[in-house]
């Protein structure tokens, strides 16, 4: 080849290859920026919401720095809090003891108080959730467990328990399933929505044949219905827990210090192990089923048991009364309210150790997450 066209070929090359490794380059940037951002996306914690009975108040937490954020006024007895799916809202149950008829709602962008769900003729409202769009709580004044609808401001269900104390509750993800706690009657309820097969009519009493029947071409359809199972426990069971798989229920009893391990496909009591927490108070699993954590008011003790084993692990004193229990989502800590003492302990899951302290005001209780909203 003539060396003349040789050089000007490799001038054009030697052109092209620094914007062609400019490019490269600014490909390169612009992957690992993403991956990055992606990344801290991702890895973004929830804020934690904390109640303080004492200063009337809903905190949200910088469960990273411990920060509180802000404090917003609730109204005088604040016992549970949970956040809307879109961590948008956050809905406070102001209990009373069974005589109140408030919930609380928190804007949590702004971060202020939005006017009330006024609950009557449902009193007592107690434990709360978030299921399907819709705000699920219990009403212990009541005995009921009710369902309120935020885009229409209604409620749009509520379903008697005939029990004593109707306090905590837990909605299955689809909405199908309820189960809460009959505290004073020693009960756990197990509400399940039902397709009924609708029956004919029967004529009226003292009616003829032929009254009474179904309009001509009628079909009876089917129909959704809620059943209720109640499964005897332990009096003084409040707090409780479904395990990660949606296959039992644990609950612990204050009275006896008991812990009723429920089958949830057969509605019964499987095993009652005697785990003399006395003064328990609230139940929770790790997200990844390993352990299951026992707040007691009486002793102040976090009791850790193995859920595969049901045997205790440890006991991690953690105050003079521990309450409200909230498990990293990640299942790296878990947070304790410690009524009593006027402070969250911070649990570190993997070493079984209090790590740290936050102060989001006196009597703290009430715990939940909320995603920090877009």
């Amino acid at each position: 080849m003539d060396k003349a066209p040789k050089k000007r070929l490799l001038t054009v090359v030697r052109r092209l290859q620094l914007p062609f490794k400019l490019f490269a380059g600014f490909v390169l940037v612009f992957c690992l920026y993403c991956i990055t951002s992606c990344t801290a996306q991702t890895r973004q914690k929830p804020y934690l919401l904390a109640l303080s009975k004492n200063d009337k108040t809903l905190a949200i937490v910088d469960p990273i720095s411990f920060k509180v954020i802000a404090r917003v006024p609730v109204g005088q007895d604040p016992h549970e809090v949970i956040a809307s799916a879109d961590g948008k809202m956050a809905y406070v149950s102001i209990y009373g003891g069974g005589s109140l008829h408030e919930i609380d709602v928190i804007d949590l962008v702004n971060k202020k108080a939005l006017p009330i769900i006024d609950t009557k003729p449902f009193f007592g409202p107690h434990g709360i959730t978030f299921a399907a769009g819709e705000l699920w709580f219990t009403a212990e004044g009541t005995k009921t467990v009710v369902r309120y609808d935020p885009a229409t401001k209604a409620f749009d269900w509520a379903m008697g328990t005939g029990q004593d104390r109707t306090h905590m509750l837990y909605v299955t993800p689809n909405a199908k399933r309820v189960y809460t706690t009959n505290v004073s009657s020693g009960t756990v309820s197990i509400l399940v929505d039902t397709l009924i097969q609708q029956g004919g009519f029967g004529p009226p009493p003292g009616g003829g044949p032929g009254q009474g029947g179904p309009p001509p071409g009628f079909k009876p359809q089917p129909r959704n219905d809620w059943t209720q199972t109640l499964v005897p426990v332990s009096k003084g069971s409040e707090g409780f827990d479904v395990s990660p798989d949606g296959k039992q229920l644990w609950t612990a009893a204050a009275n006896d210090g008991t812990i009723a391990i429920i089958d949830l496909s057969t509605k019964k009591v499987i095993e009652t192990i005697d785990a003399k927490v006395l003064g328990a108070n609230r139940l929770q699993f790790t997200p990844d089923s390993k352990y299951v954590l026992i707040s007691s008011l009486q002793s102040g003790d976090l009791v850790v048991y193995d859920a595969a084993l049901h045997k205790e692990v440890k006991k991690i004193n953690i105050g003079h009364g521990a309450a409200g229990i909230l498990v990293d989502p990640d299942g790296s800590r878990a947070f304790i309210g410690c009524t009593a003492d006027n402070y969250i302990a911070v649990i570190d899951l993997k070493t079984l150790q209090v790590s740290g302290h936050i102060d989001v005001g006196g009597g703290p209780d009430g715990l939940a997450w909320a995603i920090p909203a877009k």
